[in-house]
């Protein structure tokens, strides 16, 4: 019997609901390129929120970025709508989009909004076991069609860096206090990095404040096309479990990362050469010395 994918006519337009966050935009990347990949016919059009749509920005696989409207999503006329969100807005722009087909996982609320029911990605995979957010999203492609196989890192598209010295990147900064490695210990990373040969860049988003790094090179606000160009440059990412970890993740750059309440087998860097570090005490549990040490660990590597 012939798949969901199959089935779509030649042409047939892909309808991704994502709206939201950093890294869960990022980590989506690698089913939209599945998807392409395995029907490169199709037209994907991807629904986000305006402050996440440079993640999508110049990437082959996506053929529209459409905001979270009625007017957008039923514009686009899609054969099918899958929703990687979950929430009730993004349930009721999966309705409103009026596509044939309409897909969303098992656990979502509103499910008289689908036609297609997702199992569980242990299902799906045939393992039972934790799994990663990025194997998460690719299950549902595999679910509606596409052939399971490995899972590709995610994909970020850029206009090439400024040419410049060798350099690191530091995101000192996180969504919320429990994920937040302190600033004095970022401080001592920081300087380690410059006294080794990799001058960090210290990255913050709108609102964050990073006067504690003022004697480093800072990147405070900037829209994501430009973190995109200084990540994709970067010799090695330290940071807390956050959006920009994933981001780094996806140029190939070498990654520490430290995480406090959040699962790292779920949001561990993907497909990447990584340190991960965390404390049964939470993060600030964990030593400077070892962050340092992962760092070294990643430069030998590297080298």
């Amino acid at each position: 019997m012939a798949t969901v994918v199959e089935q779509l006519p030649p042409g047939a337009r892909v309808l991704v609901v994502r709206l939201r966050s950093l890294g869960d935009c990022v980590l989506t990347t690698p089913a939209l390129a599945l998807l392409k990949n395995h029907r490169p016919d199709l037209e994907i059009g991807v629904v986000v929120e305006d402050r996440f749509a440079q993640l999508f920005q110049g990437n082959p696989d996506v053929s529209a970025i459409l905001p979270p409207s009625k007017r957008a999503v039923l514009g686009f006329h899609p054969a099918l709508t899958l929703n990687y969100h979950g929430g009730s807005r993004s349930a009721a722009l999966t309705g409103l989009s009026l596509a044939p087909q309409r897909a969303g996982f098992g656990h979502f609320r509103q499910q008289w909004v689908y036609n297609l029911h997702i199992p569980r990605a242990q299902e799906i995979l045939g393992e039972e076991r934790t799994v990663h957010t990025a194997e998460h999203l690719a299950s549902a492609v595999f679910y509606l069609g596409v052939p399971i196989t490995d899972i590709p890192r995610a994909r970020l598209f850029c206009a090439a860096p400024a040419r410049r010295p060798a350099y690191s990147v530091l995101h000192p900064m996180a969504s919320a206090a429990d994920k937040t490695w302190p600033a004095a210990n970022f401080l001592k990373v920081a300087r380690h990095l410059r006294e080794a040969g990799l001058p960090p860049v210290i990255i913050g988003g709108p609102g964050d404040d990073l006067s504690a790094f003022a004697e480093f090179e800072r990147l405070e606000g900037a829209p994501l096309e430009g973190v995109k160009s200084l990540l994709s440059g970067a010799e090695l990412f330290v940071g807390n479990d956050s959006g920009p970890a994933h981001m780094a993740a996806a140029f190939g750059v070498p990654v520490v990362v430290l995480y406090g309440t959040s699962d790292p087998i779920i949001w561990a860097p993907w497909r990447t050469r990584s340190q991960v570090l965390s404390s049964p005490s939470g993060l600030a549990g964990v030593p400077v010395e070892q962050a340092i040490a992962a760092v070294e660990r990643l430069r030998g590597v590297a080298q």
